[in-house]
């Protein structure tokens, strides 16, 4: 934990929040905070700053704030993202939410079980855990904006179109395409499918949406690894 991340429900007095739980735990046993020390927090949905602990024990730990820092900016990146299996998404949700990530759309496919649609992880109040564990490895503080679309089709032929005006959009598919480009701070939306990958018929959908086919290589890599090497695309120019 880089970022110990409250909300109103923590907040105690003018400038105080009290904190109890696995925060409070990870304070005690891993960083093995005491009286007096500062560590870094962020108000989730607001800024980030210090908080100087004015009283820890095993129960609870109150904290004085001064927090006035922006958080991170996000990358101008959405993803749209074929259901996985449901052991891949507490994975996924976190380090999409690390790597700032501006917005994920989970979608179906004919590849998708139709069973993990009722996966627990799927229930927003799980999704945002997950979110938040990310955004405290990576010290920010704005939850990534996350939409369930159940069905295909309704989604790529109404929803899609307006989800790409003014920004470029790739579909990362296994096979014979160009390789996806690795550029920054253009707005960008990126497709990949399930295990496997899309079938041609939703390709062609996405096609018609305003989807361009691109590969990473001759590999075929998992969902989970080629996730983060896309976001790692976007990331790796914003260094030089």
């Amino acid at each position: 934990m880089n970022l110990l991340l409250f909300d109103s429900q923590d907040i105690s007095g003018k400038d105080e929040i009290t904190i109890s739980g696995r925060r409070l735990k990870h304070l005690n046993k891993i960083l093995r905070i005491r009286e007096g020390d500062q560590i870094d927090v962020g108000e989730l949905g607001g800024f980030i700053g210090k908080g100087k602990i004015i009283h820890i024990n095993e129960r609870e730990a109150k904290l004085d704030l001064k927090i006035h820092i922006t958080p991170p900016e996000k990358l101008p990146l959405t993803l749209i993202i074929g259901l996985p299996r449901p052991k891949m998404l507490a994975r996924i949700f976190r380090n999409t939410a690390a790597a700032g990530v501006r917005s994920l759309h989970i979608i179906n496919s004919r590849k998708v079980e139709k069973s993990y649609w009722q996966s627990p992880l799927l229930q927003i109040k799980n999704i945002h855990k997950q979110f938040k564990l990310g955004l405290e490895q990576a010290s920010d503080t704005i939850l990534p904006d996350i939409r369930l679309w159940s069905q295909f089709k309704p989604f790529v032929e109404d929803s899609l179109p307006k989800l790409l005006s003014g920004q470029r959009c790739f579909i990362v598919q296994p096979g014979n395409y160009p390789l996806l480009p690795a550029d920054s701070n253009i707005a960008t939306t990126l497709a990949l499918g399930p295990e496997g990958g899309f079938i041609p018929y939703e390709i062609e959908k996405l096609i018609d949406a305003g989807c361009t086919p691109v590969s990473l290589g001759t590999r075929v890599l998992r969902l989970e690894s080629a996730i983060e090497s896309v976001i790692g695309r976007q990331l790796i120019p914003s260094f030089f």
